[in-house]
């Protein structure tokens, strides 16, 4: 965990300091947790690449690289497929989208961008 504080979330001033478990604004004396801090700068540096390492961001496309079998259902999503305005979101499934068979939640890694 790092001990230097980041901007305060509450006046966006970068004047804080540690104290004990939480960080404190000198200029508004806003307190917030210390593992709080470290779990948003942990989700600021995750990047999101795809099968061939392109970086991936909010709105981007993607196209299927491999024959997806959907769990739970008869569905196959197939190799070649495009999905428009892909959405990042944090676990191990990165990638949320809508397609014509249902919206999903898919791995970069079985994805490239176009």
């Amino acid at each position: 965990m790092s001990l230097s504080a980041s901007a305060c979330p509450q006046c966006t001033l970068p004047n804080t300091y540690p104290d004990g478990a939480n960080f404190v604004c000198a200029d508004c004396g806003f307190e917030w947790p210390q593992a709080v801090a470290a779990e948003a700068d942990e989700d600021a540096d995750a990047v999101v690449k795809d099968a061939n390492g392109n970086v991936l961001a909010d709105g981007d496309a993607v196209v299927l690289i491999k024959d997806l079998k959907v769990k739970g259902s008869s569905t196959v999503l197939k190799v070649g497929t495009k999905v428009k305005s892909i959405r990042l979101v944090g676990g191990d499934h990165e990638v949320d989208c809508k397609m014509d068979a249902g919206s999903f939640m898919l791995k970069a890694c079985f994805l490239k961008k176009v």
